[in-house]
């Protein structure tokens, strides 16, 4: 009882409504200071029927059953792989509106994608994408910490990540320099969208509208969306797939920017459905490639 009072009681008690998604509620703060200290073991429940949480050995793992749980993301049947591999989960990390993510998200739900986004991250609780993934039930952790006091460690990051069985991180949209240790705890498993060719206009301070008014400014004829790994730095890790935009003689930011973006939906639920399908190879040389679909002995 000590250990529930000092975890849910006081003002984090009273500052999340019980009505509220428990798997929420385990990620405040004060539960990941406590899971950091010495306890052995202690069993918590929350007024949601949340069975014997157990925190052991400063790792986290669930006994029993969750109640009155729901979540209003819809998946496709996915009848032509059940059998053939495991359904993916992935973690989806926005700052803003998040157009990326709720193209994805759409997909799954028409069966394009044999996938599920389990969690939503953010640096910008009150963003567009935010506030898309309340609508949809899909839980939020703010990341990294913020000034009142919220969001998470990168090691509690990676807690709550394995908690939610995330198989794979997929940026869009974010903002903030991943750190070392997700990397290392997801190794081959985060990728990132850039709206430009890389290597070209890549890198620190190269995002949104900075990145298409730099590619106008420099006379480039070619643009388009990127898709790489990510590693520890802004924008080099290894690329996956691109998608060739043409650069138009009169082109505004905006219509630009319309353009790329349009192709980057469509490129990214391509890659994500090859994820699911598991068709990316690794050359000796560490270059990713996709394998078509259609033809597992040609690349797309």
């Amino acid at each position: 009882m000590e250990a529930q009072n000092l975890i849910f009681g006081g003002s984090v008690a009273s500052s999340i409504p019980c009505n509220q998604n428990p798997i929420k509620t385990l990620l405040y703060p004060r539960l990941i200071t406590f899971l950091s200290s010495n306890v052995q073991s202690v069993s918590l429940k929350t007024c949601q029927n949340f069975t014997s949480l157990m925190i052991a050995n400063k790792g986290l793992r669930i006994r029993g059953t969750l109640q009155n749980v729901q979540s209003d993301v819809t998946t496709g049947t996915g009848d032509d792989l059940k059998g053939k591999v495991s359904r993916k989960k992935f973690a989806v990390f926005v700052s803003g509106g998040g157009s990326n993510f709720k193209s994805l998200h759409e997909a799954i739900a028409n069966g394009s994608i044999y996938g599920d986004i389990t969690v939503l991250v953010t640096n910008k609780p009150e963003c567009g994408g935010a506030q898309y993934a309340r609508d949809k039930g899909i839980p939020i952790i703010p990341f990294p910490k913020l000034k009142d006091g919220s969001g998470l460690s990168s090691n509690d990051l990676v807690i709550a990540l394995r908690h939610y069985k995330v198989d794979f991180i997929l940026l869009a949209g974010y903002l903030k320099l991943i750190p070392a240790a997700l990397i290392k705890a997801y190794p081959r498993a985060i990728l990132n969208i850039h709206p430009s060719l890389l290597p070209a206009f890549g890198g620190k301070g190269y995002y949104g509208t900075k990145v298409h008014e730099a590619v106008l400014a420099s006379g480039a004829r070619y643009s388009g969306p990127t898709i790489h790994y990510v590693d520890e730095e802004y924008d080099r890790g290894r690329i996956l797939a691109q998608r060739v935009v043409p650069v138009l003689a009169h082109d505004t930011v905006e219509e630009l920017a319309a353009r790329v973006l349009h192709e980057e939906h469509k490129l990214y639920k391509d890659v994500v459905a090859a994820l699911c399908e598991e068709r990316i190879i690794w050359r000796e040389d560490g270059v990713p490639l996709i394998q078509c679909k259609d033809n597992p002995d040609q690349y797309c």
